[in-house]
């Protein structure tokens, strides 16, 4: 059975896998899930993903979601370079260690900043008190702080001195926070040269999966701008 990819890339591990599998060089069959459409949320997809969430895929008869999962299954499951999810059981749990503290770190914090100061605005047409702004803005800056002082104090990537899922993933988070108007390397040095290696190691792939989120975030930035004025 074919590989198939259920996605969609304003969806921040979507984008994620799809980085990977392209830059893997692994075929797959594009499966467009329109979250703006709520296409998630229908029957036949919930027969795929009971959580009603992207990214899922569907391989050898099997169905699997939640993008860690997702990305170890494919290292696993196809030839790729080791460095993505390295075999040395130690390498391996560096990776792992990243992957388990991200889902209330980076994900949570990136995530909820930018349902609260640009999704949930949009949907309802109502902005967020500025006091709930602060509240999820102070989580996501001491997170990115984290990111810059901790993950990549003495190294070039978060797990060490090769890119891994880990980076794919964390990074695609930390891009998103750019759509609600956040600039996360602005005074952080070492994130602002680890999220471009990561974009330079994946090329063209990253700017391709980026592309919409691009225009958002160079929206944002006109805006904040012109409220300057």
């Amino acid at each position: 059975m074919a590989l198939k990819l259920y996605y969609d890339l304003l969806s921040q591990p979507s984008r994620a896998v799809y980085i990977f599998l392209k830059a893997c060089n692994i075929p797959f069959e594009k499966k467009l899930i329109n979250l703006g459409k709520m296409e998630h949320l229908s029957s036949d997809y919930q027969k795929i993903n009971p959580l009603q969430k992207v990214p899922s895929i569907q391989h050898n008869d099997i169905s699997i979601i939640e993008s860690v999962a997702i990305l170890r299954y494919l290292c696993k499951e196809f030839t790729v370079a080791n460095h993505w999810y390295p075999k040395d059981s130690k390498a391996q749990a560096k990776v792992d260690e990243y992957l388990e503290w991200q889902h209330l770190n980076t994900r949570l914090h990136c995530a909820s900043y930018f349902q609260k100061k640009y999704l949930i605005p949009m949907i309802t047409g109502k902005p967020t008190p500025p006091e709930v702004i602060a509240k999820y803005e102070k989580h996501l800056i001491n997170c990115l702080d984290l990111l810059e002082n901790i993950w990549l104090k003495d190294k070039a990537f978060l797990t060490g001195s090769e890119v891994s899922i880990a980076d794919l993933l964390g990074s695609c988070e930390v891009e998103q926070v750019r759509i609600a108007g956040c600039n996360p390397c602005e005074g952080r040095p070492r994130l602002a040269t680890w999220m471009t290696k990561v974009a330079q190691i994946t090329n063209p792939y990253y700017q391709e999966a980026h592309v919409f989120l691009e225009l958002l975030a160079n929206k944002a930035k006109e805006d904040k701008i012109k409220s300057k004025i």
